[in-house]
């Protein structure tokens, strides 16, 4: 017998179970890519090196761990010495390891590229062939891959979906083998069950009264006609107060029951807006049935007793996404499509055959577009997915599209809702000073100003610094944040003094509503993000909800991050053009103006084209090297962990006694502030912060972290060296 796994109590799985396990898992994973041969060859093949003697001493008498997957992609290239063959190679030699770099026929045998390990000698595996007839495995059927551009994008992308199928399937069987069958999976509803639960709950919006309800009331309608649409490429542009959230829901959950798709994704910027969304899908469609999915969502433990079976279901589910609605980061999903690690890859055969909306679209970082559209476009047109644009700032993406793909605004009288649902007056007030600006902050009882740098929020804060104000920014914990907005608002609805400086964090989704805000000068999406935080609940007249967009002084403007800075000139250059900046048109022509400029940096690491150019070099592409550029969020971040907070130190505790694994690191992200390697270095050649056995770093002055700013600029005296 020839063993493939072992379990802590002592039985055995057979290699031959779990190929064949696999490989059955694999199949039905490929239904929505067309592949359910291929899937079930790469299946068969991909532990075949575990017939050799070398492994089997490793697993049985612990002897050297042996190399046991380039057996099996040499297997699959030799079976199918083409295109089919590398394709499986691909995903068979990276099953444990991660997706490989194709590499070029120069490279030797020491190189971890897919050629040179397909060169290499491996341990003789042959009874795995007296088990199975790689010949009879061999695939009948190609899948329908509609090519674009030059193929390469498309053909890597279709080879990393199947990769999913694969290490998906060889997680739950070796996980249905180790727990003797006791893990639950599941347990969740249907789409058309979801669907029907949605109908009961805004059965109550029939007959609104208010005008305001009424326009809602019209734009679900709307969005509830359009679902009955063909599956492809949507626009939502509604303005904020528009009820977005629950009408975009409503397009995603008949469209899924009407095309018998099973997944509904939302792709979210900001954690803030995920934890306002996720909350209101729970309560429509059951807790069971949505999960929660980034940085900062902590699950719970499952060493507690109170820890019900939905809780450890969605924890698991977190793993591969089998739930019906998922609520993730624009980080997490797209991340996540350009990955080569199995544990970030198992996720996406569920994104097949989904409705995904990608909530304030305009946030799709500008240096990763062109991949994220070619991501989106690839999920459209071969994987049986609709995507839905949605924003009150419409981003314009349409002309990055194939042809084919021509998006459908779901609201179609934009122009008509934006007046409808206009709430504030835009003043452009030219440059301020920030003694100026003081004056008119301390002259508001009620007022939030937005600033661009961290520095120019700080200087402000201790300038107004009195009874009701208060400072936000990232180099606040996020659990600090949260604390600091809950009094905000309490505040705001009391009706007392409460003066808000902030950076852009609060812009989008945050809900808040100030009589009136300052915003420094920004990209046109910001300043209109800004105004959603004016007047939100619509309780004043427009002309009474002021939003003033001033310039700071120059030394702010010569500090101001490479990264605004088009976006400010491009706004400035539609404010110039525009009366109304807060026009579709305005909007429009904003957007346009900045993708023109922009040209290559739309796709600062090349990524496309190294996918492009794989195809014209023996399907060489490069997974594991566009896997660590393509990274939203630049690794020139260092988070802190700061243990003010009771919870806090108890981690750090729990840190100390060298407990490690993801969960304790996902816990520790609520009270961790993230900063760049200067102000990090800064910290730590001071004597300031301690690094941890695990790795992970914690402020060991406390003393430098204020309930009112968060974390000190310097060492020393907390000013001058960090903008």
């Amino acid at each position: 017998m020839y063993t493939a796994h072992t379990s802590g109590d002592g039985r055995l799985q057979t290699v031959e179970d779990h190929l064949c396990g696999t490989a059955c898992l694999a199949k039905d994973f490929a239904k929505p890519l067309g592949a359910e041969e291929l899937a079930f060859f790469t299946g068969r093949l991909h532990d075949a090196g575990k017939y050799s003697d070398e492994f089997q001493k490793y697993i049985m008498e612990n002897a050297p761990k042996t190399d046991h997957s380039t057996a099996g992609a040499k297997a699959a290239f030799k079976a199918v010495p083409n295109g089919t063959g590398l394709v499986a190679a691909y995903c068979i030699a990276g099953h444990h390891a991660g997706l490989p770099d194709g590499g070029h026929s120069g490279d030797t045998d020491c190189c971890p590229t897919l050629r040179a390990r397909l060169k290499r000698e491996v341990p003789d595996f042959s009874k795995f062939y007296a088990f199975n007839d790689p010949a009879a495995l061999i695939p009948t059927s190609v899948p329908d891959i509609h090519m674009i551009g030059k193929c390469g994008f498309t053909s890597s992308f279709f080879i990393r979906m199947l990769f999913s199928c694969l290490v998906d399937a060889d997680f739950l069987d070796t996980e249905k083998f180790m727990s003797g069958g006791t893990v639950e999976r599941g347990g969740t509803e249907s789409i058309s069950a979801l669907w029907k639960k949605f109908q009961k709950y805004t059965g109550n919006f029939a007959n609104p009264i208010s005008e305001i309800n009424k326009k809602r009331t019209e734009i679900l309608s709307q969005c509830l006609n359009k679902a009955s649409g063909k599956k492809g490429l949507y626009t939502l542009t509604v303005p904020t107060g528009g009820g977005k959230t629950i009408s975009s829901l409503a397009f995603a959950l008949r469209h899924a029951a009407e095309h018998g798709m099973e997944h509904i994704i939302y792709a979210i910027p900001y954690t803030s807006i995920i934890e306002q969304n996720a909350d209101v899908f729970r309560k429509i469609l059951g807790t069971e049935n949505v999960l929660e999915h980034h940085s900062s969502f902590v699950f719970p433990d499952s060493k507690d007793d109170k820890t019900t079976k939905a809780q450890e279901r969605l924890k698991l589910a977190a793993e591969n996404w089998d739930v019906p609605v998922v609520v993730t980061t624009n980080v997490q999903f797209f991340e996540s499509l350009f990955a080569n690690q199995p544990s970030k890859c198992r996720k996406l055969h569920n994104i097949a055959d989904s409705v995904i909306i990608f909530d304030e679209a305009q946030m799709i970082p500008r240096e990763y577009l062109m991949p994220c559209i070619r991501a989106i476009t690839e999920l459209i047109v071969n994987y049986g997915c609709t995507a839905v644009l949605c924003s009150a700032t419409q981003p314009a993406l349409s002309g990055f599209f194939i042809q084919e793909l021509k998006a459908n605004e779901i609201c179609e009288n934009t122009k008509g809702l934006y007046q409808f649902f206009r709430r504030t007056t835009f003043v452009n007030c030219g440059e301020v000073s920030d003694s100026e600006l003081e004056q008119k902050l301390n002259s508001e009882k009620q007022v939030l100003c937005i600033v661009n740098t961290k520095k120019h929020a700080r200087n402000l804060y201790y300038v107004l610094k009195n009874s009701g104000t208060y400072h936000l920014s990232t180099l606040m914990t996020p659990s600090h944040r949260k604390q600091k907005l809950d009094e905000i608002r309490g505040r705001l609805k009391a009706g007392e003094d409460c003066r808000v400086v902030s950076t852009s964090l609060i812009e989008a989704g945050v809900d808040v509503d100030f009589p009136s805000v300052y915003r420094e000068e920004a990209g046109l999406d910001s300043e209109i993000q800004a105004a959603g935080r004016c007047n939100r609940e619509g309780k004043r007249s427009a002309a009474e909800s002021m939003v003033y967009i001033f310039r700071p002084e120059e030394k702010y403007r010569g500090r101001l991050p490479s990264s605004l800075q088009l976006p400010c000139d491009a706004g400035k250059t539609a404010a110039k053009k525009f009366t109304d900046i807060a026009s579709p048109e305005a909007i429009k022509y904003y957007f346009e103006t900045m993708y023109n400029v922009s040209g290559d940096s739309l796709d600062t690491k090349g990524i496309v084209d190294m996918f492009e150019e794989g195809a014209g070099d023996n399907f060489s592409f490069p997974f594991a090297s566009a896997a660590e550029k393509f990274h939203f969020i630049e690794s020139g971040t260092r988070p802190i962990l700061i243990p003010k907070e009771d919870a806090a130190k108890t981690l750090l505790q729990r840190l100390r006694s060298s407990e490690k694994g993801r969960g304790i690191f996902r816990a520790a992200g609520p009270y961790c502030v993230s900063t760049y390697e200067n102000h990090f270095k800064r910290l730590y050649d001071s004597g300031k912060i301690e690094i941890l056995e695990c790795g992970i770093a914690v402020l060991s002055d406390i003393s430098l972290y204020s309930d009112e700013t968060g974390l000190a600029f310097d060492a020393g005296s907390g000013e001058a060296f960090f903008v």
